[in-house]
């Protein structure tokens, strides 16, 4: 019997009892059973990963022959096209077991006077299309985004992409044919070209996080330890919001409470301004309920904040806080803007979604989610702990000048602004930034006011300087007077 346990991280085997079924299980498995491109792109560790398995899974019962290609194992670093291209359909020899009927070294070097891509074309074409004559196949591409580290171009990989679609309308075996990729991208990111990406003839699949209509099989994981498993779990996503790592590990959490033997029995545990509000209730209801004293709300809380939240950084293991803000910082010319727009959620300013960069790339942190037209902080493990405080913090290593932006924008105290060496350094290293509309305000109040103060300067030396001709005149025109005295 398969062992009932929640996993923290990593992908979900087929098996796995906690594996939770989302609306994008159903969208991904019909879209592609209607042979459609798809592509799931989300922040990390949403499940994307355990979502390929189990599609894979149900498509190969349904009679499909399906291949992963995990574009990490390919690599990015130091490697050639041709590397590239041959690791494609390496990894595609393997997964369709092609290896004992194609001889790849002679074939390739059959076919060098063409691209890799043209290779890889050819070998989809001439040799999986011909080999699998039977079967629908299944390309799923993984980690895609990894591609975006590559030193050479892969726009015309997307393209043979949506080439293998075209080419339905005259090779009929195409339509067996389908592609799927998964990452943490956007279609913009990896093709420009709106002439020759997939991405406007694919669909979209939406993973979201898990809905309590959705996690029964969580549940199942939490009985016999608590008295209650769907308001245990209710409160778990008050506090994830069905973000699925931090839902397993919260699950995870829990069980390792109860199975430590620890039960709350006495005010402390529970919080004392929580037993006087609660003191009214009859006491049998605590021995009939079991659950206020066993795992109530509160313990949850005081659970997450001792192992998640206070010194996260110490205790981010398996790591997931810390792969969240690595995300958000780690483009130096965009992490200003993108705290500056964390920031605007956190205080509870409407931010109405616009599909701009730095929208999309707070979706892709993982930090933010798009609900009803507006962007919103994704969770309240999130919010607390990335907090003003924690923002304010990154925003002051990153701008020379946070402390007088912070003191002018308070009040607008012309006191506060740039000036001199200390603005020409500031525009230095705002260049080739995108900062905030405060900064840009700052930045422009300090240039006027220091344009200013220069011209008021040059006024100055100007009236003195015309004070000193005049003056000057004045004791010519003496001194001509007196010696045109002295000779009268």
């Amino acid at each position: 019997m398969n062992k009932y346990e929640y996993q923290v991280g990593g992908s979900l085997k087929i098996d796995a009892l906690t594996y939770v079924e989302r609306q994008a299980d159903y969208d991904l498995y019909n879209a592609l059973l209607k042979s459609e491109f798809c592509y799931v792109f989300s922040s990390r560790q949403m499940g994307k990963s355990s979502l390929r398995t189990r599609t894979r899974y149900r498509l190969e019962q349904a009679g499909g022959i399906c291949a992963s290609i995990d574009m990490t194992r390919i690599g990015s670093q130091n490697i050639t096209p041709t590397q590239w291209y041959k690791g494609i359909v390496v990894d595609l020899l393997r997964s369709f077991n092609l290896f004992n009927k194609v001889d790849l070294k002679a074939w390739w070097q059959e076919k060098e006077d063409l691209s890799p891509l043209q290779r890889l074309s050819h070998f989809i074409e001439d040799i999986l299309l011909v080999q699998l004559v039977q079967e629908n196949i299944f390309i799923f591409v993984d980690e895609i985004d990894s591609i975006l580290g590559l030193n050479f171009p892969t726009e015309d990989f997307f393209a043979l992409i949506r080439s293998c679609y075209n080419q339905r309308a005259e090779n009929s075996a195409y339509n067996r044919l389908t592609w799927a990729l998964f990452g943490v991208a956007t279609p913009t990111d990896l093709i420009g070209d709106c002439q020759r990406t997939p991405f406007n003839i694919g669909k979209s699949i939406n993973l979201s996080g898990f809905k309590l209509a959705e996690i029964a099989p969580l549940a199942a994981g939490l009985k016999e330890k608590v008295d209650n498993p769907l308001a245990v779990l209710k409160e778990i996503l008050a506090w994830t919001n069905g973000q699925p790592f931090l839902t397993q590990k919260l699950c995870q959490l829990v069980i390792q409470q109860r199975s430590s033997g620890s039960q709350p029995s006495n005010r402390e545990e529970v919080g004392e301004e929580r037993y006087k509000l609660d003191s009214h209730l009859p006491i049998v209801n605590y021995h009939l309920i079991g659950f206020y004293y066993q795992f109530s709300p509160f313990l949850l809380e005081k659970l997450v904040r001792s192992h998640i939240i206070e010194n996260w950084e110490a205790k981010d293991e398996p790591e997931h806080l810390q792969t969240v803000r690595d995300r958000l910082l780690r483009n130096e010319q965009r992490a200003g803007m993108l705290l500056q727009l964390y920031q605007q959620l956190l205080q509870g300013s409407e931010v109405p979604t616009d599909g701009s960069r730095e929208q999309i790339e707070l979706l892709l942190s993982g930090l933010a989610i798009a609900q009803s037209g507006q962007l919103q902080v994704k969770n309240r493990i999130y919010q607390e702990v990335f907090s003003l405080t924690w923002v304010e913090k990154q925003l002051t290593k990153l701008r020379p000048y946070a402390q007088a932006l912070q003191e002018w924008s308070a009040n607008c105290d012309a006191a506060k602004l740039l000036h001199g060496e200390v603005l020409k350094q500031a525009e230095t290293w705002a260049e080739n930034k995108s900062l905030s509309d405060l900064d840009y305000q700052f930045l422009l109040k300090s240039q006027q006011c220091d344009r200013a103060e220069v011209e008021n300067r040059l006024k100055a030396i100007i009236r003195q300087h015309k004070l000193v001709t005049s003056a000057l005149s004045l004791i010519l025109l003496v001194l001509g007077i007196l010696v045109f005295l002295q000779y009268l």
